[in-house]
């Protein structure tokens, strides 16, 4: 093995550990190059039009759109683009499959965890051959979708499975000769809009609370990256999901998205992406039927760095934290903060470790950094860029694409930013990675909150009162410190401010899908 690939796998393995996939991976990086099987270059496309009441079906209008691999800019293939008239069929199914006395809602709460381990267990039997399709329609290295995505989507729908049958309720002792006790019901039918960053996790994190708690669900995946959520619904009911429970729409935000979220007999609507449509999703809840509504939004967050730790150890994990999924992940830590005391050799460190960064083509498995997602966000990461330069930041390496075709980015650092300047206030969602410089612990804390975010952040010390102290102050929904991006299925996440509301993951991420009810029997004597 050449020591680039070294370098590469010992990195990718870091990353995985941070990512909490430790028990999955066992991950010395040499067992990790042995463990990955070869790719599939080129997998078939088994999985085009619409997936309602467990058939394949064509949209009403008979349209398509092509879906575009990032790496090139070429069409991968045609899928059928589902419009509101689709959407009322999906919803229809879904109602259908939620009536009383439906198979659906007459299963035993343990025979739904019995399908969903079965729907894990095939996730597990075609991983590579899932690993291949998100690499090929995301642009994420395959060592990344096989280990990370497929890793902890897999584990979410095991972890849900086996939630099914422990949802229960309470008996309470009231006044009077009562006997009240309460029942978590299922909310009904649930509209579910997937972004494109994450499209198979997004998938799991969504389905798995809403079937272990019994409600049926129509699903919107993103238009750039319908393919893997499109093959999780054959896997579905090749696990024997009954009729209308699992629904999945292919279509443009403005249209099914927008149907989804407006529907009247759509009883809950979860949604995760950017914070400005979120927006719009909530206002449509709200105007229409006040369905349920849980929001996954963008982030800004702050990795703060004090003068106490290791400092190759802190530019390594600061990287990551950043260009994790070429730096388009909603919680990434986008805003660096350096004490002043290790600046200057903190900025150093991290320019040459961007420079070193590998860019290329995704199935190649020296590669860390494949394309962006499409050619509208390619632009706009290098409009910010731009505006970085003329603001006067100082854009240390990177700044432009890298190659002659595709939405590759090179590895982009930009140091002496300060706290006005649109980088360091817009979600970039790209591999640009801002560093700012404190002096002192309320300075910074400060200055972290000083955004309409409040999906993460991280903190980097030896000292424990200074993680306390700052992690406990800080007004995000998850904080890591001397971690970042360590993901469970068993804990919850969620943001506060304008990064959403409700929470995913964990027995949190139960509450939104079931609702408390209490019933009263009159008895003609309460014994204690």
């Amino acid at each position: 093995m050449s020591q680039l690939s070294s370098l590469v796998l010992r990195r990718v393995g870091l990353g995985l550990q941070r990512l909490g996939l430790a028990p999955l991976s066992c991950a010395p990086a040499a067992k990790l190059s042995t463990a990955l099987p070869v790719p599939d270059t080129s997998p078939a496309i088994q999985c085009t039009k619409l997936f309602i009441n467990n058939e394949w079906v064509d949209a009403v209008s008979k349209q398509t759109f092509p879906n575009i691999n990032p790496c090139t800019g070429e069409p991968i293939c045609d899928i059928a683009e589902g419009a509101k008239v689709d959407i009322d069929r999906a919803v229809e199914a879904a109602r259908g499959a939620f009536k009383l006395g439906s198979p659906w809602r007459t299963m035993d709460s343990s025979a739904r965890g019995a399908l969903m381990y079965r729907l894990a267990d095939l996730m597990e039997r075609d991983r590579s051959y899932i690993a291949s399709l998100e690499t090929l329609d995301n642009g994420k290295p395959f060592q990344v979708a096989h280990a990370a995505d497929l890793g902890l989507s897999i584990q979410c729908i095991r972890y849900y499975a086996g939630w099914a049958d422990k949802i229960h309720g309470k008996t309470i002792p009231i006044e009077g000769d009562f006997f009240t006790y309460t029942r978590h019901e299922p909310v009904g039918v649930c509209g579910q809009i997937i972004p494109w960053n994450f499209p198979l996790l997004m998938c799991a994190w969504k389905w798995g609370p809403a079937l272990a708690a019994g409600n049926t669900v129509v699903m919107k995946p993103a238009e750039q990256t319908p393919l893997t959520a499109l093959y999780m619904c054959q896997l579905a009911r090749e696990a024997g999901f009954p009729d209308g429970v699992i629904n999945m729409v292919p279509g443009q935000g403005p249209t099914a998205g927008a149907a989804i979220a407006e529907h009247y007999d759509v009883d809950k609507v979860a949604f995760t992406g950017s914070t400005e449509v979120g927006k719009l999703v909530q206002q449509a809840a709200g105007r229409t039927n006040l369905k349920k509504v849980t929001l996954e939004l963008g982030g800004k967050s702050p990795n703060i760095i004090f003068p106490d730790v290791n400092v190759d150890e802190a530019v390594e994990l600061a990287h990551f934290a950043l260009f994790f999924n070429h730096g388009q992940c909603c919680c990434a830590g986008s805003r660096t903060f350096v004490h002043e005391d290790i600046y200057d050799e903190f900025v150093q460190k991290s320019v040459a470790r961007a420079q070193a960064k590998t860019v290329g083509d995704p199935f190649i498995a020296t590669t860390e950094q494949g394309p962006q997602i499409d050619e509208e966000q390619f632009g706009k990461i290098l409009s910010l860029i731009e505006s970085g330069q003329k603001e006067g930041a100082e854009m240390m390496c990177g700044g432009g694409r890298h190659g002659d075709k595709g939405y590759f980015i090179k590895p982009t650092v930009f140091a002496n930013v300060q706290d006005n300047m649109r980088i360091a206030r817009e979600e970039i969602f790209g591999p640009v990675q801002q560093i700012l410089k404190f002096k002192d612990t309320s300075e910074v804390i400060t200055r972290a909150h000083d955004t309409d975010y409040g999906l993460a952040a991280a903190v980097m010390t030896n000292d424990l009162n200074t993680a306390l102290q700052v992690s406990n102050s800080l007004r995000a929904g998850t904080v890591w410190v001397n971690c970042y991006d360590v993901f469970s299925a068993t804990a919850p996440f969620g943001g506060y401010k304008q990064s959403g509301s409700g929470r995913e993951l964990g027995e949190y991420g139960l509450e939104a899908y079931s609702e408390v009810k209490t019933v009263t029997i009159k008895v003609p004597q309460k014994n204690s």
